[in-house]
């Protein structure tokens, strides 16, 4: 029972960390609240902050795929139980991201700047939608699940967990991906992008659209025909366009194993 107890504790702990981390990042990517922002006046040579921020964002998607991929769950959780598997996965997220919190470097200047209040007032409006619209995605697929609190709860009472059934609730009738289309907003929306947050935005679009590739191949694995009639009726990112883009299609022409 102490094992369980402790399991459970320690998912817990594991939440709170992300839901921490979920809160700073809005501050941070937002430049208010929180002592570490994006935007600031350069500090340093350019070409050192543009490395270490290269490198801290690499840290924080390399761990994030590998650590998402069937294959190293399969070898991960011969050292870390079952149980515990995912929210050590929210955990060493939430950790990768106070590192980047930690020692991101500004970059100073401006690409634009945005005074009109009208227009500054849209943009935060859409910055405040972006962040909703990936909080509440994550309640519509079953947020306890996906940042590990559901698999520790059912250890603890003694039950196995079962895998989720696939549904596409609310959002996810719009797009197959209403998560990632709330952080687009989230990183974009903003009344002044300086270098630092155009650079921040780039390469975290770049990371999420590649990662889409590798998450709709385990998920045509993982849920077959059911999935494949959802991607080919549900567009991907922006609701009410083609099912399918050009883009698309064109990678799984180029390469059948990616989608």
């Amino acid at each position: 029972m102490f094992k369980q107890i402790g399991f459970f504790i320690y998912g817990v702990v594991s939440y709170f960390i992300f839901f921490g981390t979920f809160l700073y990042a809005i501050g941070f990517i937002g430049n208010f609240w929180v002592p570490t922002t994006l935007d600031a006046p350069l500090s340093g040579p350019l070409a050192t902050a543009i490395a270490v921020n290269v490198v801290l964002l690499a840290v924080f998607a390399v761990q994030h795929s590998v650590m998402a991929r069937k294959w190293f769950k399969e070898w991960w959780t011969q050292i870390v139980p079952k149980p515990i598997e995912r929210s050590t996965y929210v955990l060493f997220s939430s950790l990768a991201l106070i590192l980047l919190f930690w020692q991101w470097r500004p970059m100073g200047g401006v690409v634009w700047s945005v005074e009109n209040p009208v227009g500054v007032a849209v943009l935060y409006v859409l910055f405040g939608f972006g962040w909703t619209l990936v909080l509440v995605s994550t309640f519509l697929i079953n947020h306890f699940d996906l940042f590990g609190l559901r698999q520790v709860w059912l250890y603890l009472i003694g039950r196995e967990v079962q895998p989720l059934k696939f549904t596409t609730p609310g959002f996810y009738k719009l797009v197959r991906h209403p998560l990632y289309l709330g952080w687009f907003f989230a990183f974009w929306a903003t009344p002044t992008m300086t270098f630092a947050h155009l650079l921040f935005s780039i390469a975290t679009t770049a990371y999420i659209l590649l990662a889409i590739q590798f998450e709709e191949r385990d998920l045509v694995r993982e849920h077959g025909e059911r999935y494949e009639a959802y991607r080919q009726s549900v567009p991907m990112l922006l609701p009410f366009t083609p099912k399918r883009s050009k883009i698309e299609s064109r990678i799984t022409q180029e390469n059948p194993t990616v989608l």
